[in-house]
């Protein structure tokens, strides 16, 4: 009988008879019965010293005879054998993580690394040498230290510990965090922090999606134990996780958590929640995020800036779009041309012009060539504060002077204004300006035109236009007909209103329209075969219909 203690180091055997198995991976301890065995156990030491500091260490190889053979023990019983040893430690699935086929064929993961004997057994020192390993990205070195410190029963601090596994994390040996986890949650004082949960949700993603490192915190968060590790770095992790998936409803409950334990978020933080918000088109949640920062006193990064201008256009906050303007300004940052066009954009529907020119003079001397949607907005704020005769000029101007790639938005904007000014002439000749130039013209652009022939009361032109509309292909709508039957009854072309109505599907509202023109007219005849032709055909007057009818129908 002999006492045999079994090590994963490099062994020499000689037997009588058979083969012997052993297990290779974690280290244990083994008594070995021998009967009639002449069996001689011999270590072929290969002094290795690897002195980083004060920490030297002693490689062992493995050297066998024919007789004996090794047996390779499954990664599956070793983390089932792990899984009863630590009984409830764990309340989540990790198994899922370790043992899955998929898994392990994904990964490729390679344990065969050298174990070292330690001369040094101060884990202080140990632990530094991992962390400078693992900052140099030295993978191999530190899979082999952390190795054999797990052998010999040592234990690397938390901090060596989150160091390896963001150093495993950079080189895509995802299996090998899995494991390092588990390492750190058997030791009897658990040296699990908020950091190395982070670490575990990442690499879980990268593996599996971002839905299940999601669903993974949702059942850390269910253990008091777990959640007394959670830090602003780990809810940063889980919100930017969430963020990659569009998921803004777990995001915001997540920062309510967050907020409702005293964490207190970070740049990144509020970055994320701002980012994520308005992505999603949540700018009203953008706005709280960006209200508690500021409260909390925590300067907003660039990416969060421009996030909060996007969201303040939307939310029609054009001050608080102003301010953060100026204050990336007096931050030495430069706003690119998309957030000035974005303020000009916001300024100009407030019809805040003399704001929108100085932003725009701004743009200029940071060095950004005005574009189209610069241009756009320009005439937008001239046209929402009734300057409509600057706006024709300006668009003559950028047109003349090839300031711009035109476009459809940039004629429609100049269309309103002739429409407002009556401009019937300008209006057609660039409604054929913008056929001739290739652009696609919209129903909107043709009902403008026929809108200010309206206005001009020029019924024939009108006409005319909406002829040139069928024949281009361009389908008219319920405002092409609403326009062209006030303008035809102006024009005192009754038989052309009768044509119309009789062209188109039956509509209350065309009804009404030429029932309501015709009785300022003073043509009451025509207006009661309206009036009783649409109540034939089951359309409801409105009232002011049926009040000038009754009002007028014994003028007749």
């Amino acid at each position: 009988m002999g006492d045999v203690w079994f090590c994963p180091v490099s062994v020499s055997a000689t037997s009588n008879c058979g083969c012997y198995s052993f297990k290779k991976s974690s280290c244990f301890w083994g008594t070995c019965q021998w009967s009639s065995l002449d069996f001689a156990l011999t270590m072929k030491l290969k002094r290795r010293r690897l002195v980083h500091g004060s920490v030297k260490m002693k490689s062992f190889a493995l050297s066998t005879t024919p007789g004996l053979c090794f047996k390779k023990v499954s990664s599956e019983l070793e983390a089932e054998d792990g899984l009863r040893e630590r009984g409830k430690d764990i309340i989540f699935p990790l198994s899922d993580f370790f043992v899955e086929n998929k898994l392990e064929e994904k990964l490729g993961s390679d344990d065969r690394n050298r174990i070292h004997f330690l001369e040094e057994r101060n884990e202080e020192m140990l632990s530094k040498r991992l962390l400078k390993l693992s900052r140099l990205n030295k993978v191999r070195s530190a899979l082999e230290l952390f190795d054999s410190m797990r052998v010999s029963g040592l234990h690397p601090n938390p901090h060596a510990c989150n160091s390896f596994l963001s150093c495993l994390l950079r080189n895509g040996d995802l299996q090998k965090v899995f494991t390092v986890f588990e390492f750190m949650t058997r030791t009897k004082e658990s040296n699990v922090t908020g950091h190395t949960y982070s670490l575990l949700l990442k690499a879980v993603a990268e593996v599996k999606g971002c839905d299940s490192a999601v669903r993974m915190f949702r059942e850390l968060e269910r253990d008091p134990k777990h959640k007394t590790c959670f830090d602003v770095v780990l809810y940063n992790t889980v919100i930017s996780l969430c963020g990659r998936i569009n998921n803004v409803c777990e995001t915001e409950r997540i920062w309510r958590v967050m907020r409702g334990d005293g964490e207190i978020g970070t740049e990144i933080t509020y970055s994320l929640l701002v980012s994520i918000f308005v992505r999603c088109g949540r700018s009203e949640l953008a706005l709280d995020a960006y209200d508690e920062m500021v409260k909390n006193k925590v300067s907003p990064r660039e990416d969060a800036m421009y996030a909060m201008i996007s969201a303040c256009t939307k939310e029609e906050k054009w001050d608080l779009a102003l301010k953060i303007f100026q204050s990336m300004l007096k931050k030495g940052v430069k706003p690119n041309l998309v957030a000035c066009n974005t303020l000009i954009n916001s300024l100009g529907k407030a019809g805040k012009v003399g704001l929108v020119f100085k932003v725009y003079s701004v743009a200029k001397s940071l060095g950004h060539k005005p574009d189209e949607y610069t241009w756009n907005a320009l005439l937008t704020a001239l046209y929402k504060a009734n300057r409509y005769e600057d706006v024709l000029q300006l668009f003559d101007m950028v047109r003349s002077e090839k300031l711009c790639c035109m476009n459809e938005y940039l004629y429609n904007t100049v269309l309103v204004s002739c429409q407002k000014l009556g401009s019937w002439e300008k209006a057609v000749k660039l409604l054929y300006e913008m056929e001739g130039s290739g652009l696609t013209v919209s129903t909107s652009s043709y009902n403008l035109v026929i809108s200010a022939c309206e206005k001009a009361r020029e019924s024939r032109v009108a006409l005319r236009v909406y002829e040139h509309m069928g024949q281009r292909s361009c389908e008219a709508d319920t405002f092409t007909y609403l326009s062209l039957v006030r303008s035809c009854i102006w024009g005192s072309l009754w038989d052309e209103v009768m044509d119309i109505l009789k062209k188109v599907e039956p509509d209350v509202s065309l009804y009404n329209a030429a029932i309501h023109g015709m009785c300022l007219r003073r043509e009451f005849k025509f207006a009661k075969e309206l009036y009783v032709k649409m109540r034939e055909m089951g359309l409801e007057p409105d009232g002011k219909t049926r009040a000038m009818m009754l009002q007028n129908l014994k003028k007749r």
